[in-house]
């Protein structure tokens, strides 16, 4: 199999993105996988803190080798949005392909999510040592760094954060990449994570920056990643991808369609108590969208 460096350099010349998609179960995990032995185009699984806690991390790593190598497909394991040096360390002896350094709450507790001189300034001293540190121990392992407020988690709510509305600008960027020396670059760009009531209802779409995505891509040369994808237009996407966009993440609607199908499955059996029974809805649920977003982000119909 590729390694995740030799993958987006192959999607950047062929202007494709690899699908990132959260997974916090089995459930969601073989959805996952159902999609990628269907489409057979390289995958990526992400698991936050919350989530690594929830399964384990060495359990994620094992699951992941496991569908590598009954299934023969590019499948990628990024330990997302990592806030502490321990963390880092965990998943990079695990054998995570990549770690997204993400020290937001941390810098939001001391300044305040506003993007102040002094956050950028913290965030690119913790983000280097925590490159060192990953790649000490894991030398081929892909960093991601994270500048701008992208929003802290995949929930519902009622409105737009108002620090989200502030855009990462090419040369924060270029001064973050080359201070850190990350391999990929999450910017903000008008995205944020999890979704707004109205986008679960699908009254609103989010809609991105794509010309600051392009003057960020120029800045650093470096494969970009948009985050809190759920909910955005389809045409974003792709003109997102065109732009330089190299990896998209997906989870909140991942998340709001595993509740769904589990609902639908209790509904449909409200006696019933075995499990594998009662979650094929959910399964069905996010393989669908898997499956709808790889199609987009890899030109296939």
């Amino acid at each position: 199999m590729r390694t995740l460096p030799e993958a987006l350099v192959d999607a950047g010349k062929r202007g494709v993105a690899l699908g990132h998609f959260n997974v916090a179960d089995l459930v969601g995990f073989k959805a996952v996988v159902a999609a990628a032995r269907e489409l057979q185009v390289p995958v990526m699984v992400g698991v936050s803190e919350g989530e690594r806690d929830f399964i384990g991390v060495r359990e994620i790593a094992a699951l992941v080798r496991a569908a590598r190598e009954v299934y023969g497909i590019e499948l990628y394991l990024n330990a997302d949005h990592t806030h502490s040096i321990e963390k880092v360390e965990e998943a990079a002896r695990a054998g995570f392909d990549e770690i997204l350094f993400d020290p937001t709450p941390i810098l939001a507790d001391r300044y305040g999510a506003s993007g102040s001189s002094k956050v950028l300034k913290e965030n690119i001293e913790l983000t280097k040592r925590a490159a060192a540190t990953a790649k000490a121990l894991a030398p081929g392992v892909v960093v991601e760094g994270e500048i701008g407020y992208i929003g802290s988690s995949s929930e519902i709510v009622a409105e737009v954060p108002p620090e989200s509305l502030t855009l990462t600008t090419p040369e924060e960027a270029k001064r973050f990449v080359e201070a850190t020396g990350v391999d990929v670059l999450a910017p903000a760009v008008g995205n944020m994570h999890g979704l707004l009531v109205s986008m679960v209802k699908g009254d609103v779409k989010k809609r991105l920056n794509i010309e600051r995505i392009a003057a960020i891509k120029a800045a650093v040369a470096r494969p970009l990643t948009l985050h809190g994808g759920s909910g955005t237009a389809d045409e974003d996407f792709v003109a997102a991808i065109e732009a330089g966009v190299a990896i998209i993440h997906v989870s909140t609607e991942l998340r709001v369609a595993w509740r769904r199908g589990v609902e639908e499955g209790l509904a449909a059996h409200p006696e019933e108590v075995a499990p594998y029974k009662l979650l094929p809805p959910a399964f069905d649920a996010i393989r669908a969208i898997v499956v709808r977003r790889l199609k987009l982000f890899n030109h296939l119909r």
